[in-house]
């Protein structure tokens, strides 16, 4: 049984825990604001908001309602456009009249609810943080600067919101109908449930992967849910070590206070995976697990020398990433076997780790080439070098040889170059729908001069290196 808030109503279901949370709420509580449009997670029509409950406070995120599994919603206020409904529109849904922010309307139910779900933060509005509340969500028709404006003076309506109690102080100013007040007393009324049970064969994260390369399986299959399990979600610093549990999200990893003290540019290189709603529910080990070749965390964690802690029903084994590997979505997993966390040494200052992504969207899209380097020197010689890159091989790729190949050279524009011979030597990209092989190797290239140029400033130009 699956419990959750719908809006106002308590829904008690036996519903198929695989069916996704837009189809039950179109089709089972008839709720038609929240449209059916691309079923990938990439437009943003579907978009709703989830609220939990974490540390005695209510937090709500955004999510796409198409790739959300059913079973995930239990425990948790689910919020569609309905739900915000009142006598009058509220100051979110006025600024889109207002500033003409719609025009065939059928992309605005889920550009109202990520716009709402930001007044919900508990951090400050800010004209940026407005409009980036609004980066998963596509529109036809407008260009977009109608909506940006709407965005921006819904920032400036927020300068007075109480940051400790946002809440209380959106129901006071009517951009929530008074019912949230009773949310995290009826939340705490139901019962958790976690479903640990590895025999059970289809384990499912946050269903970014599965939900769209299998929706039909999943909604007949048993499950094992596990974007819930608390002991997976952990982030923590042991000793010398940085261990993610492997339900976190990529928010979660993108948010870390202990990462972004680590890592200073972690924002800026998460910005460029997917969008806010799906890094809302993407796990690090739902990305791992899919065994993509262009994953993006995967990449990102190869380059950290990160290793894998795998359990069987209680029997734990370590393995390292660039080992999990296999070939083309093949995998060093046993049956029963999971992803229990991810971890990896923690680096040395002056940390020098870069990632960079090439796709045909700057953001929101997957990539055509994908690449993280970390990089340490003394006295002006490499004396740590990890590389990997992502779109030129099978697998998501480690480059053993050009990082064995740079250790101990000079750092200077004759090192890299002869790198990029064994780099060409060490992938092999192929021509499809992202690019061909040429270009892929192009990419490869520039993304590894471009490690070297962002991380070394005083020492390469572009125009040196390919000189």
């Amino acid at each position: 049984m699956t419990t959750f808030l719908l809006n106002d109503s308590i829904i008690n279901t036996d519903a198929h825990p695989g069916t996704t949370l837009l189809d039950f709420i179109r089709y089972r509580q008839v709720l038609p604001g929240t449209k059916i449009g691309c079923r990938e997670g990439d437009c943003g029509a579907c978009t709703v908001l989830e609220g939990r409950m974490d540390e005695e406070k209510l937090h709500y995120r955004s999510i796409v309602s198409c790739l959300t599994p059913l079973g995930n919603a239990h425990g948790k206020h689910i919020v569609t456009v309905e739900g915000i409904n009142m006598d009058a529109c509220s100051p979110v849904q006025q600024a889109m009249v207002d500033q003409n922010g719609t025009q065939c309307g059928f992309c605005t139910p889920g550009f109202i609810m990520s716009l709402t779900g930001h007044t919900m933060a508990y951090e400050p509005s800010e004209e940026k943080s407005a409009i980036d509340s609004v980066n998963g969500n596509i529109c036809r028709c407008t260009g977009y600067k109608s909506i940006e404006r709407a965005a921006i003076s819904i920032s400036k309506m927020l300068k007075d919101k109480n940051p400790k109690d946002p809440l209380n102080w959106l129901i006071q100013h009517h951009f929530l109908p008074s019912y949230f007040k009773e949310i995290p007393e009826r939340l705490s009324k139901i019962k958790n449930h976690q479903n640990a049970n590895t025999e059970v064969q289809q384990i499912i994260g946050g269903g970014t992967d599965l939900m769209v390369q299998k929706p039909d399986a999943v909604a007949e299959s048993s499950l094992n849910l596990f974007f819930d399990r608390s002991d997976l979600k952990e982030i923590r610093r042991e000793n010398d070590q940085i261990m993610i549990g492997s339900a976190a999200t990529a928010n979660d990893i993108m948010h870390s206070e202990i990462l972004n003290n680590l890592f200073s540019d972690l924002k800026k290189h998460y910005k460029l995976i997917s969008s806010d709603p799906i890094r809302n529910m993407g796990t690090l080990a739902g990305n791992i697990v899919n065994a993509s070749p262009i994953a993006d965390l995967s990449i990102f964690f190869l380059a950290l020398g990160a290793n894998l802690l795998l359990d069987k029903d209680g029997k734990e084994r370590e393995l390292p990433l660039k080992d999990f590997f296999l070939g083309y979505k093949q995998m060093n997993l046993k049956k029963g076997e999971y992803i229990k966390s991810v971890f990896f040494p923690l680096p040395v200052e002056p940390l020098g780790f870069n990632f960079e992504k090439v796709s045909k969207r700057t953001h929101l899209d997957i990539a055509s080439v994908n690449s993280a380097a970390y990089v340490k020197t003394e006295q002006n010689t490499i004396t740590e070098c990890r590389l990997a890159v992502g779109g030129v091989s099978p697998v998501p790729l480690f480059l053993m040889e050009s990082s064995a190949f740079l250790i101990g050279k000079k750092l200077n524009a004759d090192t890299l170059r002869e790198a990029v011979n064994v780099l060409n030597n060490e992938i092999a990209p192929i021509s499809d729908v992202r690019g061909s092989k040429e270009y892929k190797r192009l990419l490869a290239r520039q993304l590894f001069f471009a490690h070297f140029i962002e991380l070394f400033p005083d020492h390469f130009s572009l125009q040196e290196l390919l000189r």
